[in-house]
């Protein structure tokens, strides 16, 4: 399960919130793309978990800029079903749910 980080939109564009978006595509196999922002540079966790809480993936965890990021993520070695991902930065906390399918 690798991600990589795709993208950082133009930096002088600073969110005004911050935000988990869906994922896109979803439901995916084996690869889709997460997208959050960041009003404040901060230490970001995201990390994907299956329907029992367990934690399947870490995806982010180091300190940010403030901006937009996109990152994928592969499920391959995963079994198809629903998951959830999970961004933390400090009191901010949101979870969205994903779906993959072989």
């Amino acid at each position: 399960m690798d991600s990589i980080v795709t993208h950082v939109e133009n930096p002088g564009t600073i969110p005004n919130e911050f935000t988990l978006y869906q994922n896109y595509p979803n439901p995916f196999n084996p690869t889709t793309v997460i997208s959050y922002q960041l009003p404040v540079s901060s230490n970001v966790s995201i990390k994907v978990y299956d329907l029992l809480g367990r934690e399947v993936s870490t995806l982010v965890e180091e300190y940010k800029q403030a901006g937009k990021y996109q990152i994928n993520f592969n499920a391959d070695g995963l079994s198809s079903g629903v998951y959830y991902y999970q961004l933390k930065t400090g009191n901010f906390i949101q979870t969205k749910k994903l779906i993959f399918l072989r």
